[in-house]
């Protein structure tokens, strides 16, 4: 997409939220884009409202898709807040349900202020024992949750298969590499029994499903979870992807004092694989987001230099 339709998609998801605020009774005189990237996050002035209108999406997740996921993302996020948990909660001033408004579904929160100085790199080693503390509350959680959707396994695949030939995109050998390790990737991703069969002893549980220590906002009144989206049923380890041994280290610190379980190597292997698998099938979306291209580079000449899915296989 060039600069001017990417601008163009931003003003149609913020007319998009402005009118649908206005319809659901909001004074909205001042609204201002706060994100914009895999969504366009947009404060509705003066209301205490925050909209989240996700517009980077893969093919497949139409209406139904994405309602189905927000509704999911509402239920949990207001039971957390119900139980008193630190939480962006919906928004009490609208139904507690996603909106369709311009081809857009979106969802609406409570705004709040950020403390001083927010914006900095967060401190991901207090997040990872945050990230125990989450844990621990999200166990009493009585909805039903599908399998570890928070892998996208449908996504991944499509994304490889969408890659092949964009050689402007991504390196041929590195496409070849990716697809070999999906397949052993892949079924473990996609199903409870083969993942159960693989990493016995490795339970599963309400998790936040996608990264809980990146996901913390810093409010003026304490750190608030945030961004539900990816809420899923899986291993714990799955929201410690990526972060490396000393965050490890203090979740499990913060784990034992809830009487969780200690993170499994093996379980954070496999996770850490289908992290960079994600990485690598998010080159399909830079069509979508440009600036996707370079912000993945990093994650991609990392990606090269580990064993060949995770070393769980040769």
């Amino acid at each position: 997409m060039t600069p001017d339709q990417l601008a163009a998609r931003t003003s149609r998801a913020l007319d998009a939220a402005v009118t649908a605020g206005r319809e659901l009774g909001l004074t909205v005189t001042d609204p201002t884009v706060l994100h914009d990237m895999f969504s366009v996050v947009v404060h509705l002035a003066p209301s205490p409202v925050v909209v989240r209108v996700p517009t980077v999406l893969p093919p497949y997740a139409d209406a139904g898709v994405q309602a189905a996921r927000q509704r999911l993302e509402l239920d949990v996020v207001a039971w957390l807040a119900m139980r008193g948990v630190p939480v962006i909660p919906p928004s009490p001033l609208v139904p507690r349900e996603p909106v369709r408004r311009d081809g857009f579904s979106m969802t609406f929160w409570q705004f709040v202020e950020q403390a001083e100085g927010e914006g900095r790199e967060p401190d991901y080693v207090r997040n990872s024992r945050l990230t125990a503390d989450l844990h621990a509350e999200l166990r009493a959680y009585p909805g039903e949750l599908p399998f570890l959707s928070a892998a996208e396994p449908r996504f991944a695949t499509e994304a490889l298969a969408a890659l092949e030939g964009h050689t402007d995109l991504i390196d041929p050998a590195d496409l070849d590499r990716a697809r070999r390790e999906w397949a052993v990737l892949e079924p473990l991703a996609a199903s409870r029994a083969a993942f159960e069969a693989e990493f016995p002893g490795v339970d599963f549980q309400p998790i936040h499903g996608d990264a809980p220590a990146v996901n913390i906002v810093a409010a003026k009144g304490g750190a608030l979870y945030s961004d539900f989206e990816l809420t899923t049923l899986g291993p714990a380890e799955w929201d410690l992807a990526a972060l490396g041994p000393e965050c490890e280290a203090a979740y499990d610190e913060a784990a034992r004092r809830h009487g969780l379980r200690q993170l499994d190597e093996r379980a954070l292997r496999f996770v850490n694989a289908v992290g960079m698998i994600r990485i690598v099938a998010c080159l399909a979306l830079v069509p979508q987001l440009p600036m996707l291209g370079e912000a993945l580079k990093p994650g991609i000449e990392h990606w090269r230099t580990l064993p060949f899915a995770g070393g769980l296989r040769d």
